[in-house]
């Protein structure tokens, strides 16, 4: 979340619970660029990602603070640090105001501005309007709209898998692949997607098959890292609003709200858009700055070969011995993330 840069290096201890059945555990909370970060304070190892505008206080007035990725969540996490308590306070008042309280002075801007972009998209193209409403969406309201998408998704996927060592695993693998400050949440769905999908909120889906019909986390990997290369040459908020409409988007743009039908059935939609191609430049750049071998992920979404021949020829790491993604005991957890 930009807005909230100056928090990027917060860190502090915590107490963290995986269900509230369990004992607590000390972790390191690490403030990033759209999550929190736990992790094991002697192994470095991350345990789990919590989407900063998904995270709710559940004791307000009381100390010590305690915290929980959404309001079903069965994770907890007790903080007495008042700077990281603070920086929480602060993500939930700019979620409130992006999905809730439009202020007087957003308000007055967006009017202003919508009745230029009207007028453009009146005079020009409809997509004056969708490009200009997607420029102006802060990040907290983005988050809030991809949880929507998400949601309507579930409609047809069903939850996310969710055993918690697999979790933990995705955690891991995200932090390797992207980095430890800005690292994106992944989701594994149990049934009916077959291709890597993102949401606005730094959000990256990934299909079952590619992590259970694999012989290592590398496609699985590939795939995230894929998919947040889409996620920066489309802005994913702009097929979103194209989806719900002049009308729901002139109303997000005037009154900082979508409609609450604005979005259903996206996530069908969603499984049956064609994914933005990318130049295979690009590609191999990205695997080779994140030391990922190419060829897994090219034969996972094209066994044949055919559209990925030299995506597979020319990986930057092929007849190499790759370095583990992460631990082979966290690629077991992972692969039973949707419980076996």
């Amino acid at each position: 979340m930009t807005a909230l840069r100056k928090y990027q290096r917060l860190e502090c201890g915590g107490l963290w619970r995986e269900t509230p059945q369990d004992q607590r555990r000390e972790v390191l909370v690490r403030f990033g660029d759209a999550t929190l970060v736990l992790s094991d304070p002697k192994s470095g190892a991350a345990v789990s990602h919590w989407s900063l505008p998904a995270i709710e206080r559940v004791n307000k007035g009381q100390e010590p603070a305690i915290f929980a990725p959404g309001t079903d969540a069965h994770e907890s996490l007790e903080l007495d640090d008042p700077d990281m308590i603070a920086a929480l306070g602060t993500v939930h008042q700019a979620v409130q105001a992006a999905t809730a309280k439009p202020g007087r002075l957003r308000g007055v801007l967006l009017a202003g501005s919508a009745a230029a972009v009207v007028l453009a998209a009146v005079l020009w193209l409809p997509g004056a309007l969708v490009s200009h409403t997607a420029s102006v969406v802060p990040p907290a309201q983005r988050a809030d709209i991809g949880q929507r998408a998400l949601d309507d998704l579930i409609r047809v996927t069903g939850e996310p898998c969710k055993d918690q060592l697999g979790l933990q695993a995705l955690a891991a693998l995200s932090e390797r692949v992207f980095g430890p400050v800005d690292t994106p949440i992944l989701y594994v769905m149990p049934e009916g997607v077959e291709q890597p999908l993102h949401l606005p909120g730094d959000v990256i889906i990934l299909p079952r098959k590619l992590i259970e019909q694999a012989n290592g986390p590398e496609a699985a990997a590939g795939a995230a890292l894929v998919e947040r290369l889409r996620m920066k040459a489309e802005d994913p908020i702009v097929p979103l609003l194209q989806y719900a409409g002049l009308r729901a988007t002139f109303e997000l743009l005037t009154t900082a709200s979508l409609p609450d039908t604005a979005l259903n059935g996206y996530g069908e939609a969603m499984l049956r858009a064609t994914p933005v191609a990318l130049p295979d430049a690009a590609l191999l750049a990205a695997f080779e700055a994140a030391q990922i071998p190419a060829t897994p992920y090219a034969l996972a979404i094209d066994p044949d070969g055919k559209a990925t021949a030299d995506l597979a020829t020319n990986d930057p790491y092929k007849g190499l011995a790759p370095s583990p993604l992460i631990p082979d005991d966290s690629w077991v957890a992972l692969q039973g993330i949707c419980g076996g």
